[in-house]
Parts: C-alpha cells; structure tokens; sequence
C-alpha cells in the first residue's frame, strides 16, 4: 500500500486525469476503504485544492477550479510534449505568448527529471523549424479569450474592424466560433447588418463592449469550418482568382499547398482542383510555378494569356544563351 504522501500524490493524478470519478473507483485504484479516501480528500482541501463532492450513488468526486493555479501532476510522455509545445508557443500569432512559454518552459525544466530533459533538449536539438522570425501580425490574448467568451455565452459582439487597407467601420455580429490556421487566428460570424456570414481577422477586431444582448444558436455556414476559413482566405478574398487542375493526386498536392494558398478538391487518382487566388494574376502565376508540378488552366481565361506572356518573357531570356554541360 502507497504511504499517505505518494498516495496523496496519486489520487490527485487520478483527479486531474479525469473529470469525475466515483469513491469507489478511487478506493480501487489506490487500494484504500472509501473512507480513506474521503480523508485523503479533505487533506486535498486543505492544501488548497478545490476536490467537489456530489452525494448519493450516482455521485463521486472532481477537482474543480480554485483561486489559484495548483500544481499539475504530469507523466513523463505529457511532460516532454508540453515543454516542446512551449518551444514552439512563440509562433502561433498571440502576442506575448513567447515571453509567457520561455518563463513557463524555465519552470518545467526545473523540475523535469534528467532523463525527460535529455529527451526534450535532443528533440529540439535535431528539429529545424521553418517558422523564420516572427509572425507579420499578433493578436492580444485578452481579444482572444474575450471572443472566445461571446461564442461561448451566444452575445452579440459590437467592434470595430480594420481592413486590408487600414479603414476602419463598426461591426455587430453573432459570434460563431474561433478558427486558427498557421500564424493567425479568424472569427466567423454572423453578420448582422449584411445579413450574412463573414470571417474576421482576430489581430484587426477593436472590441467595443459591452456586449450583448443573447441570440439563438443557429448553425454555421459549414461543418469543416477549418476548410472553409481557408476557402475564405486563400480564394474568395483575393482580387485575381484562378481554378487550377493539378495533375498530381490529391494527397501529394496537400504536401505543397498549405491551407492559406488554396483549397484542393480530388477528382481521380491522378489529379485534382486546387482554387486559390492572389493580388493579381501576374503574382499567381508564380506561385503556380513554385508548386513544381503539371497544372491546366481551368479558369479564368486571362491566366492562360499571362502563362503565355510568362512563356515567352521566359523564351527570349534563353535565346543566345549557349548550353555548357
């Protein structure tokens, strides 16, 4: 039988491990009575861990949230992938969050045994990320969770937007949901006034509160709303825009067109659709050469006419030059 420290240690790994558990199931675990566990509980408490109570047969315990953060007892796999995560913390687009995981990261590794810091030293040691520098733009965390708060309570959001542009109108929405894709984070919304929905980039939302009043759950404007934010930003916003058939399958074109430069859509085994767009034909048809595989214009007819012109811009920087291999 564990002594009362480590089995203190023990049932509050239990705890964390899982929303409820009922006094049973933790006298079984720990291979105690039911009141040891009861008593164990309340030493719990006393040390500042807020363990609820429910009575009756369908009752059982869970560890709530107190006014301060307790110690978090990990295993060593969830150890080594969050100090790796907190590695990585600093290009996610939230601003600060890199000071924040570098003076968490310290803590971690503090205390981290020997044997998980060699683990997570070598796995940083022999990873190069691609993430070069910062990201081009960072939202406010307090954004976040204050956006995150009215998707979750349903209340109108009031704010001001600033377009690609720099101007700035007021908007009222129905918060939908949050979406982050590579370095930024999107609210879709439902907006009020256009009577339509829209998605909204978290770094340029000037929230006006006080928010409110509630509305009605309605459903959003996709199931994979992930695929649909990419939609958003990589095809319908752009000025020039362009549907492209890859002659590669679908799952290789995914390794080479990341969710910002496009959707794809298979169509056999052999190839696929990829929509995409950007701030003019003349910029897309080099990003349709840098993907380095066959491709066939689908639409719009003048990308055809700029491949040509590329073509033959291409064709008289080659001629005259002789062939040295």
């Amino acid at each position: 039988m564990l002594d009362t420290s480590a089995r203190l240690l023990r049932l509050l790994s239990l705890l964390q491990a899982h929303r409820e558990w009922t006094g049973a199931d933790l006298a079984d675990r720990l291979g105690v009575t039911p009141r040891t566990v009861r008593r164990d509980v309340d030493r719990l408490r006393e040390l500042g861990y807020p363990v609820n109570a429910s009575p009756g047969t369908g009752g059982g315990y869970q560890l709530g949230a107190g006014a301060e953060l307790p110690p978090l007892l990990l295993d060593d796999d969830e150890a080594v992938a969050v100090a790796v995560g907190l590695r990585t913390a600093a290009g996610n687009g939230v601003e600060g969050i890199g000071e924040a995981s570098v003076r968490a990261l310290a803590k971690l590794e503090q205390v981290l045994p020997a044997r998980l810091r060699r683990r997570v030293s070598t796995l940083n040691e022999f990873t190069v990320s691609m993430l070069r520098g910062p990201a081009p733009s960072t939202v406010d965390p307090s954004v976040l969770t204050e956006l995150a708060a009215v998707c979750r309570d349903r209340e109108r959001l009031r704010f001001g937007y600033r377009d690609h542009e720099g101007n700035v109108s007021r908007r009222t929405v129905e918060p939908h949901r949050l979406v982050c894709t590579e370095r930024r984070w999107y609210l879709v919304a439902w907006d009020v006034d256009r009577e339509d929905w829209r998605t909204f980039r978290a770094d340029r939302i000037d929230p006006r509160p006080p928010h409110g009043p509630r509305f009605p759950a309605r459903p959003g404007p996709a199931e994979d709303l992930a695929a649909y934010v990419s939609q958003g930003i990589s095809h319908r916003a752009w000025a020039a825009r362009a549907v492209v058939r890859l002659r590669i399958p679908a799952q290789d074109a995914a390794v080479i067109v990341g969710p910002a430069d496009g959707v794809l859509e298979p169509l056999d085994a052999d190839s696929c659709l990829l929509r995409t767009g950007s701030v003019s034909l003349d910029v897309l048809v080099i990003h349709l050469m840098l993907l380095g595989c066959e491709f066939e214009v689908v639409e719009p007819v003048e990308l055809t006419e700029r491949i040509r012109s590329a073509r033959d811009l291409l064709g008289r920087a080659l001629e005259g030059v002789t062939d040295k291999r």
